[in-house]
């Protein structure tokens, strides 16, 4: 049986997410930023990282997991560096801060390195790097996740599965954006796949015992696959050390859970880098990464990272964008309840 499904504007879909904020304890400000976001994510066709999280986010703001009226405060530390406490409140307002201090500096000083503490759950890394680029700079984030990975041959997770993204303006063209995750697939489309009640592909998981699985809860329960095997659990390692230890946030082993609404705030952390390419190779990096695609896209069948994203945005902006009818009608529940989790119809 195919489930139901229910589409939305991009309006429609943002307008709901504000109102379940806001009946979670949520400030107006706030609830526009993290709505925008996450329906960003499921425009571009990232479902897992879209709608489908806005329950356990309105969960953990009602009880106080994510502190929904925190607001970022930003110190510079040096020339070139900037520190936000994002107040254990939702990361996007944080991540806003970083660019928009980022950009600053870089046009003062060629570069800018900004770290995020007391943060939660990232989004779409790729997204923020994006912004960046869209005003002239190449930008890389790095974001640790509660414990979800092994170190290679272990059983018991420690790290997170800790994105990775890069993304650098073009000449002519949205700029060139690369987005990964160091597990084998991004843990929330195994959340996706619990909710669906599906089961998900080998590989991807194993459960507490250190079995593989196919089966969504039993992968929730135990930990991800690393991208690449070895490789991928240190690379999950060094994203431990840039985007919690440097920046004074919880290692992954120490973070709770930002799939339910149990414990303290998880105090993740984030680190983003941005690069002014002029100040650095001079003016001449647009005509050098054209040519560099244009080697790429010379071979038949060949398509640079992110298109496929491109293509489903585009495509949302004019149909919207549809989500399980069940989730439609839990938010609209949400929606219509106060601050305290009360029904008002």
């Amino acid at each position: 049986m195919v489930p139901s499904v229910t589409t939305l504007s991009l309006m429609q879909a943002e307008d709901l997410a504000r109102r379940v904020l806001a009946a979670s304890r949520v400030d107006p400000d706030n609830a526009a930023t993290v709505a925008r976001a996450l329906v960003a994510a499921d425009a571009d066709g990232l479902a897992s990282h879209g709608l489908a999280r806005l329950p356990v986010y309105a969960a953990q703001a009602l009880v106080g997991k994510v502190d929904g009226f925190a607001h970022p405060k930003a110190e510079r530390t040096a020339a070139a560096t900037v520190r936000i406490d994002a107040g254990d409140g939702f990361a996007f307002p944080a991540i806003a801060l970083a660019i928009e201090e980022g950009r600053r500096i870089a046009a003062e000083a060629g570069l800018a390195a900004v770290a995020i503490r007391r943060s939660h759950h990232a989004g779409v890394a790729g997204h923020h790097v994006e912004a960046a680029a869209a005003h002239g700079l190449v930008a890389l984030a790095f974001a640790n996740t509660p414990a979800g990975i092994a170190p290679w041959g272990g059983r018991t997770a420690v790290f997170g599965t800790n994105p990775i993204a890069f993304a650098a303006p073009r000449r002519s063209a949205p700029p060139l954006v690369i987005d990964l995750s160091v597990s084998t697939v991004a843990r929330g489309k195994i959340m996706v796949a619990r909710r669906k009640g599906e089961p998900i592909p080998e590989g991807w998981a194993l459960d507490a015992e250190g079995r593989p699985t196919t089966d969504a809860g039993a992968a929730l329960a135990g930990t991800m696959l690393p991208l690449g095997g070895a490789k991928g659990a240190a690379l999950a390692l060094m994203v431990e050390v840039l985007a919690a230890g440097l920046v004074g946030a919880n290692f992954g082993f120490e973070a709770s859970s930002v799939l339910d609404a149990e414990g303290p705030p998880p105090g993740i952390g984030q680190l983003f880098l941005f690069l002014d390419p002029a100040r650095l190779g001079g003016p001449g990096f647009g005509d050098r990464l054209e040519v560099l695609a244009a080697a790429i896209l010379a071979q038949p069948g060949v398509r640079l990272p992110g298109q496929r994203r491109l293509a489903a945005r585009a495509s949302a902006e004019q149909r919207g964008i549809e989500i399980p009818s069940d989730l439609r009608d839990e938010l609209e529940r949400r929606a219509a309840t106060d601050s305290k989790g009360e029904h008002l119809i």
